[in-house]
């Protein structure tokens, strides 16, 4: 599954280019949300919905792979700490983010504290399936 938003469904300027996409698949039973180009508050929703269908098939885990975000907004982080909030405690849930764009607003806010951190996708499938 691969969503993109429609620039003429969001609020503000229609014009503007909106440069997200989102992917969802399964590997073995952990649900994995890929997620590049920009985070933010007309993006976000997608991340959301995304995370949302990767639930319903009662995975063990849920891992984020935001290894291909260039900008995270607030928006984004909180898409994130929601999900952790909604999941079943015994799902477990890991984002994938390594830099500056990513990993270090999601350390600076605190976010890390209640989600799992990992810089790649191999380290957070490892973690979940363990």
């Amino acid at each position: 599954m691969t969503s993109q938003p429609d620039p003429a469904k969001s609020a503000g300027d229609a014009t503007a280019a909106v440069n997200c996409a989102v992917e969802g698949r399964q590997i073995g039973e952990v649900s994995v949300v890929s997620v590049s180009g920009t985070v933010d508050m007309l993006t976000a929703p997608w991340l959301e919905e995304a995370i949302g269908a990767a639930v319903k098939g009662s995975p063990s885990a849920v891992v984020v792979d935001m290894s291909a975000v260039d900008f995270l907004a607030s928006a984004g982080m909180g898409v994130l700490v929601a999900a952790r909030n909604d999941l079943d405690p015994d799902v477990r849930f890991a984002v994938v983010a390594d830099g500056p764009a990513t990993s270090r607003p999601l350390k600076l806010i605190g976010i890390t504290d209640v989600v799992d951190l990992y810089a790649t996708l191999d380290e957070a499938l490892s973690a979940v399936t363990t």
